[in-house]
């Protein structure tokens, strides 16, 4: 009687092993499946190591890349080819933010009850969110520069523009080695020094933390000196107050707010305005920034207020940021797969919190118009109610590197946007007029 009970209680021991392995199989089939699917010695979706179904469209409907058993077809325009190469990848997916890499299995079609079966051995079709016309306008209008431009819809989250310089016709000779530069995505990817676009987190800063910052003042003799150090402005700025430091950008006035807010404030303000978080978009995760605001040495905490000093900030979560000011402080997910949720564009996006109070973010919106008024020229912006802060970072090169980021007061068309040129020197001069192209060409085409 004995045996038998404890052949009882191996059996039923066996069955629950069994029974949680179906259980851990099938949801590793679930979670996992499409990879599996999709591995490269699947010949039937591959055909010489390149997928072999499945098109990819922008917003509009045009052809951006399509996968077929004769190889991967793009647009004849070589221009436009190279504008979105970023966006859809490279042939044999070197590019690993590419939608060829990413997003393969709804490509080829995968789903969880037919796998990877396909009757029209066509695959299915992926639309994105870019505006291939709009990043056409964005890379011809970088010119000679390298450098990002990305604009975002701050209310539903669509990335409608993504462009990268360098690039690469994805026809024509690619490097052998998949780890090489060129197939880097710097607006998901790079990290660089943020100059006066930080000066933003920093007037945050001081909104939330300094109950003193209204009747804030400084004189800028051009060169300003605290305990002995210099820190320099592009020239003397005069007195000024906290809205008028923020228009003419004055290294000096942003050291003193940096050091009367602290330290501790200035990494919790940057810490809630999302720069040093990665953020997931479409499963792809960008750089999350890196800051440094030491509590012992108050010239390099000026100089991490102002944006310089060890300050690296991810453009697409620059972007975010500056989007979130436009949306009353609420901070929206981007994405780069088109979505016919009804709901979504009813309601707006997926929330990433509220990286800033109601108040704050209304009041550095006055702000960033009152640049624009003071300092970049409203007439410059024929048309757009825009809002924004250019940035020129030094990096130890003879041509330092220029930022304009902001964003546009448009119900129709809630657009934020980030422009980073490398070596283009004073951020307004070289990113307005690039920005300005492609925000008119968003919205004459949506």
């Amino acid at each position: 009687m004995q045996k038998l009970e404890n052949r009882a209680r191996i059996c039923l021991l066996l069955a629950a092993v069994l029974f949680l392995g179906i259980v851990v199989f099938t949801w590793r089939l679930v979670t996992h499946g499409a990879e599996w699917a999709t591995f490269y010695g699947n010949t039937q979706i591959y055909t010489n190591g390149m997928i072999n179904r499945g098109t990819v469209y922008d917003r509009n409907g045009v052809m951006l890349m399509q996968c077929t058993t004769n190889g991967v077809v793009y647009p004849e325009s070589s221009t436009l080819r190279m504008a979105t190469v970023h966006a859809v990848g490279d042939p044999k997916g070197n590019m690993s933010t590419g939608a060829i890499n990413m997003w393969k299995g709804g490509l080829i079609g995968y789903d969880f009850l037919n796998g990877t079966y396909d009757t029209t051995k066509d695959g299915k079709k992926i639309t994105l969110n870019i505006d291939s016309s709009a990043n056409v306008a964005a890379y011809n209008a970088l010119g000679s520069h390298n450098g990002v431009v990305g604009v975002f819809n701050y209310k539903t989250g669509e990335i409608m523009c993504m462009v990268n310089k360098p690039s690469f016709d994805p026809l024509g000779s690619l490097p052998a080695d998949p780890n090489s530069s060129i197939y880097f995505n710097s607006f998901l990817q790079g990290k660089m020094t943020p100059g006066s676009t930080f000066k933003l987190v920093t007037s945050a800063a001081a909104i939330d933390y300094d109950p003193e910052i209204s009747s804030f003042s400084f004189t800028c003799d051009g060169v300003n000196y605290y305990r002995g150090e210099k820190i320099a402005c592009t020239h003397a700025h005069g007195t000024s107050d906290f809205e008028r430091a923020l228009a003419v950008s004055c290294n000096g006035a942003f050291g003193a707010i940096s050091r009367e807010v602290g330290a501790e404030n200035l990494k919790k303000e940057t810490e809630d305005c999302g720069l040093t978080s990665s953020i997931n978009i479409d499963g792809i995760k960008t750089t999350p920034g890196t800051f440094e605001f030491p509590t012992d040495n108050d010239v390099k905490l000026s100089w991490a207020g102002i944006g310089q000093a060890k300050d690296q900030v991810n453009p697409a979560s620059m972007m975010v940021f500056v989007g979130s000011i436009a949306n009353g402080g609420k901070a929206v997910q981007p994405s780069m797969i088109k979505s016919s949720n009804i709901i979504k564009k009813l309601s707006g996006g997926k929330s990433l919190g509220n990286y800033l109070s109601e108040d704050t973010a209304s009041q550095l919106k006055s702000m960033m118009k009152n640049d624009v008024k003071v300092t970049y020229g409203e007439s410059n912006f024929p048309g757009l109610d825009i809002y924004a802060k250019s940035g020129t970072a030094e990096v130890g090169t003879a041509d330092n590197n220029g930022w304009f980021v902001g964003f546009i007061d448009d119900p129709d068309h809630p657009y934020a946007f980030v422009v980073w040129v490398e070596g283009g020197g004073t951020g307004y001069q070289v990113g307005g007029p690039i920005i300005r192209t492609v925000l008119n060409t968003l919205i004459q085409n949506n």
